[in-house]
């Protein structure tokens, strides 16, 4: 069994920056495609951003392009969300999740396991 727990969230203002963290236990990190996604009260929840087992290839949704990086950190057990010129539109619960594969995927029903998420508000 994975364990992921996610922190970072917090109250920032428009043009702010925060950086998420993912802690992973219980299995082989490395064997784990990572994956933040996030949802907003009365929304479906969406891709944020995707990065490769290796750490190599990233992937990330259309509307954060250019301002958000995900990466990991093998040694930490961590993958970790770095976002940049935050808005009220990226206000969410942020999820981490975890794939068993060396595909990566942008659909959330592809990913085995998930943290409990953390709350970001963006304020005007």
């Amino acid at each position: 069994q994975v364990q992921l727990v996610e922190s970072g969230g917090r109250l920032v203002q428009d043009g702010g920056s925060l950086r998420l963290s993912c802690a992973v236990s219980g299995r082989t990190f490395s064997n784990y495609v990572m994956a933040w996604f996030r949802q907003a009260p009365g929304k479906e929840r969406e891709f944020v951003a995707a990065i490769s087992r290796s750490g190599d290839n990233t992937y990330y949704g259309d509307s954060v392009k250019g301002r958000f990086t995900i990466s990991r950190e093998t040694a930490l057990n961590t993958a970790y969300l770095q976002m940049n010129s935050l808005t009220p539109e990226d206000t969410a619960v942020y999820y981490c999740a975890a794939r068993l594969s060396a595909v990566v995927a942008i659909t959330p029903q592809l990913y085995m396991y998930w943290g409990q998420g953390t709350q970001v508000t963006v304020s005007s």
